[in-house]
């Protein structure tokens, strides 16, 4: 499949926040792949919502969804330490989604579910309304060049869909290692009428314990990036 081809697969959408890689495949990622993805894999479908009593174990739980997990460092170290919460881990690039189905197995986790698809087709046709306790967004591309602006994620259309799926007091946390973005995202999120900044100053919050210092994170600092966590909760 070209990567164009791939492209098309993964979204409709003539904009994109992300672009496929054609990352080489591990034998050990493309197994889990062909044999992981159906246990733990969620099929993208935009005529039918996702019934969380049915996806999960644990039916009452409340349900986290992480956008663009990578290789899945946070969303399984998140699943291991919260296994009374369930997640949805949404990604586009193979060798992460094969990693880490690879790490559900290994670590015997029954409350992650994830989906290879464009997030912002996940969120609008297969999430319910009001039904996420967080959504996370850690990292996203910074997208730096000014041309390129209009691919960053975080827009007015993400926020205002975002907030619509996020129960009344949930939270949408989101981290940077570029100034610039965190700047951007600061004055898109701020703007919003539906979600109130955590940080009583109006600016950046604490790094909760919920997000781990992944790999990603750590590079960014060794190259002096200061990282950003932006906190807001649905009124």
């Amino acid at each position: 499949m070209t990567e164009q081809q791939n492209q098309g697969r993964l979204t409709s959408r003539s904009i994109r926040s992300f672009v496929i890689r054609n990352g080489r495949l591990t034998k050990a990622q493309a197994a889990a792949m062909d044999m992981l993805l159906p246990r733990f894999g969620i099929e993208f479908d935009e005529n039918q919502q996702l019934d969380f009593s049915t996806l999960f174990t644990s039916q009452a739980a409340p349900v986290w969804l992480e956008i663009g997990f990578g290789n899945g460092d946070a969303l399984l170290d998140m699943a291991t330490r919260y296994p009374d919460t369930n997640f949805i881990g949404v990604e586009v690039h193979e060798p992460g989604v094969g990693q880490a189905l690879m790490g559900i197995e290994s670590l015997g986790l029954t409350n992650v579910r994830i989906i290879q698809h464009d997030a912002m087709e996940v969120l609008e046709h297969m999430i319910p309304s009001a039904a996420l306790q967080r959504v996370l967004l850690f990292f996203p591309d910074p997208w730096r060049k000014k041309r390129h602006f209009k691919r960053r994620i975080v827009q007015t259309e993400f926020i205002e869909l975002v907030a619509n799926k996020l129960e009344i007091g949930g939270v949408l946390h989101c981290a940077t290692d570029w100034q610039d973005y965190a700047l951007w995202m600061l004055e898109k999120l701020n703007a919003s009428d539906k979600l109130k900044n955590n940080s009583a100053s109006g600016n950046y919050s604490p790094r909760p314990d919920w997000r781990t210092n992944t790999r990603f994170e750590q590079r960014g600092e060794r190259l002096g990036h200061e990282v950003c966590d932006l906190l807001y909760t649905r009124i």
